[in-house]
């Protein structure tokens, strides 16, 4: 496909480092697209390096954690076929945990006179112009809020006490169901 000219540019979707590289290895990749957020900062360790050695883009989706990462979001929000009824991160007490690491971002948020959202956003836009943020918006209020993110700056203070307030790791439950990992498995072969 690519030495025919039907394909100019290859992306990847939800690899690791190692994939990246033998991808790369054939043909240059340009984007990855995987989910990065403060609640999802695994990338840090060894994708990201491996893109950046690599000169490949990150795409990041996921930004605000489905939600999570918002000044819309509570434990009452969750209605009957909601994927996130199944996520591990907003089942019971790791909802009600994760909730509460979010108060030092809030914190940070009303200090700048930025929303939750709006410093989510800024905090992956600051970490390097290799990675644009994905944002859903569904109402034009939410994509407005979201493009005001592009406004916010955070100094290196502010990235320094959401580093502390959010360390790696610290998030309760995982970013799938068990079940959801064991079918993707099964998919990749």
């Amino acid at each position: 496909m690519v030495k025919a000219g039907y394909i100019r540019h290859i992306g990847l979707s939800e690899v690791g480092s190692e994939t990246i590289r033998r991808a790369a290895s054939v043909h240059p990749i340009c984007d990855l697209q995987i989910e990065y957020s403060l609640f999802s900062r695994n990338i840090e360790a060894s994708i990201l390096p491996t893109c950046r050695t690599l000169g490949i883009g990150i795409t990041a989706y996921g930004v605000l954690s489905r939600g999570l990462i918002s000044d819309r979001w509570s434990k009452d929000k969750i209605t009957p076929g909601d994927f996130r009824s199944y996520s591990p991160r907003f089942i019971g007490d790791n909802l009600e945990r994760n909730l509460k690491l979010l108060e030092p971002i809030r914190m940070i948020a009303e200090a700048k006179g930025a929303t939750l959202a709006q410093i989510a956003i800024a905090w992956v836009l600051s970490r390097g112009k290799d990675i644009v943020p994905i944002i859903g918006a569904r109402r034009r209020q939410s994509l407005a809020e979201s493009l005001a993110a592009l406004d916010v700056i955070l100094s290196p203070e502010e990235l320094l006490a959401m580093e502390k307030a959010l360390p790696k790791g610290t998030v309760a439950g995982s970013r799938y169901a068990e079940a959801q990992i064991a079918h993707l498995d099964s998919e990749r072969g």
